[in-house]
């Protein structure tokens, strides 16, 4: 499961967690990225993001963090960071990338997109407010979408290739709208475990960059 986590929340928590009960992972591995490409920078440094993951996660045996992308000094492509843990994992093993719809719909936008289906299953976490159809997203996605959607029982029949959508418990909290809350001046308390709350109040994050006093 790969994000900026800029901050980690509740709704990316509990996502990886009905995924795992719902799959029958055997882990979740958290890949919190360092530069991604596609978007704009994250607000929080790449050590304040892996740290508030770690303290997010730290508790529950099924998830495991990886820093690999944090470490890295150049932007980093998930085609890549897959590669990197099929190399890893091996190639029989099943494994699968956890998406939420905004981010599925956008995949075709993503370095070498088609390949990352020959390297992993994709379960895609239906969120409120994100619809998920052929007709809201590109032709060549929807193609990929309809050849290759299954079930989850599904995933554990081959190592890769399959997209599984599933709706999740509809928790509708973004790190955007928990930056909004801090610009605000409004506590986002209930949107994020108490230790990244606090972790981000002994340092000063987001109420800096977004002028919050």
């Amino acid at each position: 499961m790969g994000g900026t986590f800029d901050p980690v929340h509740f709704g990316h928590l509990r996502l990886a967690q009905e995924a795992a009960e719902i799959l029958g992972l055997e882990r979740v591995r958290w890949v919190p990225a360092g530069r991604p490409w596609h978007r704009a920078q994250p607000k929080a440094s790449a050590k304040h993001r892996l740290e508030m993951v770690r303290l997010a996660i730290g508790r529950n045996a099924l998830f495991e963090l990886d820093d690999a992308e944090i470490r890295q000094t150049a932007p980093g492509y998930t085609v890549e960071t897959l590669e990197r843990l099929r190399a890893e994992l091996g190639d029989e093993r099943p494994f699968v990338m956890l998406l939420g719809t905004d981010a599925f719909r956008g995949l075709s936008s993503w370095e070498r997109w088609r390949d990352l289906f020959e390297l992993a299953h994709v379960f895609v976490a239906q969120r409120p407010g994100h619809s998920l159809t052929p007709g809201g997203m590109p032709s060549a996605l929807a193609s990929e979408w309809r050849r290759r959607a299954g079930t989850p029982d599904a995933l554990r029949e081959s190592p890769a290739g399959r997209i599984v959508t599933y709706g999740t418990t509809a928790l509708d909290i973004s790190a955007s709208a928990i930056r909004a809350h801090f610009a605000q001046a409004r506590s986002p308390r209930y949107l994020l475990p108490a230790a990244v709350l606090a972790y981000i109040d002994a340092h000063g994050l987001y109420a800096k960059e977004n002028g919050a006093r």
